[in-house]
């Protein structure tokens, strides 16, 4: 992982906090002037209602709906452009559309709105994305969205009539299928060269496995009687000798490497 997101990144609030203010600003403009905005709402298998997958998250039917999304927006986006910068925007854009068609294609007939289907596919997409990577700052993520979150995996339940229940539950199905489709890029578990190494036994470290040992004569003065001296013959020509003790030797003697 990039080491400049290793710590708490602002910057990562700039696409989600405008989503916020877009939201507010929308339901004050519908509330001061009395406009009726729900109707430009996704409706399900309606040429007309295909406009709401764009515009259903800016849209909401009271402040109090509009401050449970408001939190969610905010913090969830902000993990995602904080810890996937790579991918955030793409995952975004991805959760928004593809589970606004699947809604579009299979809900009930009635104008859904809201970001709970966003909400609910981001907090799916780093759920998942967190134990797909094995990375240890990112599974945490995945823990605490989790726990903090867990409450909102009850509104994919047909429960309450009120509530686009099938928004919840295709903005979060999207939100998995993009963690498994996006699983190897953006951070991953670090990998260390030794893990990519298998040496095989009797290898020389730091020799090329493909060299060849093989015995050479040493001169007399060179002959040690605990020593056996080898030489390796390495692709690039290079002969490499070194010394090896065969036995302990008695007191007072040494071996020397050459």
């Amino acid at each position: 992982m990039n080491k400049s997101r290793n710590k708490f990144d602002a910057s990562a609030f700039a696409v989600p906090a405008g989503m916020v203010v877009l939201m507010w600003a929308v339901h004050i403009i519908s509330t001061e002037f009395g406009l009726k905005l729900s109707v430009y709402g996704l409706m399900p298998r309606s040429p007309e209602g295909i406009l709401g997958i764009f515009t259903m998250p800016f849209l909401h039917g009271s402040y109090l709906h509009l401050l449970s999304n408001t939190g969610p927006v905010l913090i969830l986006g902000w993990a995602l452009y904080n810890f996937y910068p790579t991918l955030a925007t793409r995952s975004l854009l991805g959760i928004w559309v593809i589970s606004g068609i699947w809604l579009w294609i299979s809900g009930r007939e009635s104008y859904h709105i809201g970001a709970s289907g966003v909400v609910y596919g981001l907090a799916s997409f780093l759920f998942l994305s967190g134990w797909l990577r094995l990375e240890k700052r990112v599974a945490a993520l995945s823990l605490l969205v989790a726990f903090v979150y867990g409450s909102l995996w009850w509104g994919v339940l047909p429960v309450d009539p009120t509530i686009s229940w099938e928004g919840h539950l295709w903005g979060a199905l999207a939100g998995f299928a993009l963690a498994v489709y996006f699983r190897k890029q953006g951070p991953q578990k670090p990998t260390y060269h030794w893990e990519d190494e298998e040496d095989e036994e009797g290898d020389v470290p730091g020799i090329h496995p493909e060299a060849s040992i093989e015995e050479i004569p040493l001169q007399p003065e060179q002959v040690h009687p605990f020593n056996q001296h080898s030489t390796i013959n390495t692709e690039g020509g290079t002969r490499i000798v070194y010394t090896t003790v065969s036995k302990k030797p008695e007191s007072g003697s040494h071996s020397e490497g050459t």
